[in-house]
């Protein structure tokens, strides 16, 4: 058995930088200037009209107004020649200082420096009076100055990001969005940009203008996408003929099909492989560790805790970006478009919790899904690999494990615990969990073949890997409780376990023969609960050291 550490590859955000600002007069003799930034940069109008255009958007620039525009930028400023304008341009950077992080530590992106999308705000005066500010002691004598910029500049980027959330939370276009949604579901159907208009209320020129200012493409290009992408995941489900998968996504025969497919792609849907797929995202962290596992690092990843467990013969992830499981949709959909994402692997159950849907992923990538409790972790791995087409490594693998599973399992019934029966009892600080065949679950009782309580070999008889667990009462402990005991805690919000020291302490608990005994174990959660490969074949050298007296 490989001996393996655990290590903890953490996400930080970058540090912001103030790399120049720039005072800009336009006048009758030069009423243009061009804009070309290889960084982000902020533009504030301290006085003057003009106009402002990129990417074919045109923005009515006035005293106060406050402007972001993303990286590699092209943009043109026009001022009124009535009133000339006077702007302050801010160029933001951002510095990752990889020394100062721990190993391995991945840098999250940037919502104002690395961010695709501008944002307009008509009128923040306090932003303008804060650039003044900021230009005019852009070269401090003193440190006391220095630190006063630097306060400054934070303040500006703490307005912005507040405001870039409150655009995420809130849209101005609800009506925009319920077309948008209509085409996400009945894409399959006859649509036309008249009925797209009508929903959202405008006239259909308008329409695709106030279209493409949204989502950054037309309505003929993300209906495209949304058929092309659909027709990849029924290729990757060897979901019938072309001719099949050309009519179920809305085309005629599979010639129009083939035509759109090798348009967007480069390839016919004949040749479509996913062998060369070099950006996959993962919206649920454990399959994270399916990707690496099959040697592709997963460009994105959804997660809560933002870490990500590797072990001394699987290097972390070097430049897989995390996003936080509470961003919102137009967030998520930023990160994917922004990261080049080629497909994406999700289970439904856990994009409900993030409030989202596939439909709405669609138009980025390709979506498999993969339900995370109809199936254990080897049938995870089976169809991740099977949508990447890495189906003999993962094959390689397992193979691999289940010899190193038999011969933990004759070690292991070779010990006392092969003739007792095992708990494993989860403490929250909200419920007690007895678990069943999942987590250390699945090792304890299908990999060694312990014995687990009575009801819950009824409960796995009936449910199989889909057994997770059965929340339980104190008063119930006598019920659950084996001749060994395997305790995990969860910590609560602040990190504390000290509510399991109120089940140690209730008479339930002092009454129970393994506590008596003294046949009790309190176990790692980091270390024992993550359900993946990499992490099961963890627990299995901690259950065969623990249970043998090797440790």
């Amino acid at each position: 058995m490989n001996h393996v550490e655990l290590e903890w590859a953490e996400s930080h955000y970058p540090l912001y930088t103030a790399e120049s600002i720039h005072s800009l007069y336009s006048t009758s003799n030069m009423p243009m200037y061009k804009i070309n930034e290889n960084a982000a940069s902020l533009l504030a109008i301290a006085s003057g009209k003009g106009t402002l255009t990129m990417n074919d958007q045109t923005y009515e620039l006035a005293e106060g107004s406050v402007i972001v525009l993303p990286a590699q930028s092209h943009v043109s400023l026009v001022t009124s020649t009535v009133q000339p304008l006077h702007a302050y341009k801010l160029v933001i950077g951002t510095i990752e200082q990889q020394r100062s992080l721990s190993a391995g530590a991945i840098v999250r992106k940037s919502e104002v420096a690395g961010g695709l999308n501008s944002l307009f705000i008509p009128h923040a005066p306090v932003v303008v009076s804060q650039m003044e500010e900021l230009y005019v002691h852009r070269l401090p004598a003193h440190e006391v100055r220095h630190m006063q910029n630097q306060i400054l500049f934070h303040q500006i980027l703490l307005y912005l990001l507040e405001r870039m959330d409150a655009k995420y939370a809130t849209s101005d276009k609800p009506s925009m969005e319920r077309s948008i949604a209509y085409m996400e579901n009945h894409f399959n159907e006859k649509i036309t940009r008249e009925q797209l208009a009508a929903m959202a209320g405008v006239s259909p020129s308008h329409y695709s203008t106030l279209f493409k200012q949204l989502n950054g493409f037309s309505p003929n290009e993300y209906l495209s996408r949304l058929r092309v992408h659909r027709a990849k995941e029924l290729l990757i489900n060897g979901s019938g003929t072309l001719r099949e998968i050309a009519l179920k996504v809305g085309y005629h025969d599979e010639f129009y099909l083939s035509r759109r497919f090798k348009q967007q792609t480069g390839a016919a849907p004949s040749g479509y492989s996913r062998d060369s797929l070099q950006h996959v995202a993962v919206l649920l962290l454990p399959y994270a560790s399916h990707l690496m596992l099959l040697g592709l690092e997963p460009a994105v990843a959804i997660t809560e805790s933002s870490e990500y467990v590797s072990t001394t013969d699987m290097p972390p992830p070097q430049t897989m970006r995390f996003i936080h499981a509470e961003s919102s949709t137009e967030q998520v959909k930023s990160v994917l478009l922004d990261a080049k994402v080629e497909l994406i692997i999700a289970a439904k159950q856990h994009l409900q919790q993030y409030g989202l849907r596939p439909e709405q992923l669609r138009m980025i990538a390709p979506v498999v899904e993969i339900s995370w409790m109809n199936m254990g972790w080897k049938e995870h791995l089976r169809l991740i690999a099977q949508a990447v087409q890495r189906a003999s490594v993962a094959e390689q693998w397992l193979s691999t494990f289940e010899h190193e599973e038999q011969q933990a399992r004759a070690l292991v019934q070779q010990s006392p615990a092969a003739s007792e029966i095992i708990t494993i009892l989860v403490i929250k600080p909200e419920r007690l969990l007895i678990y069943g065949a999942r987590n250390v679950g699945y090792v304890l009782y299908q990999s060694l073949g312990l014995r687990p309580p009575t009801r819950i070999v009824e409960e796995m008889d009936k449910l199989g890997e889909q057994f997770h667990s059965v929340p339980i009462e104190a008063a119930e402990l006598a019920e659950y409780a084996g001749d060994r005991i395997l305790v995990i805690a969860f910590p609560d919000e602040k990190g504390s376990t000290l509510h399991a020291q109120k089940t140690f302490e209730s008479p339930y608990w002092l009454s129970l023969p393994a506590v008596k005994q003294k046949k009790v174990h309190v176990l790692d959660k980091d270390e024992w609960v993550p359900y993946n490969p990499i992490s099961i074949r963890l627990q299995l050298g901690r259950a065969v050291a623990l249970f043998t007296g090797s440790q």
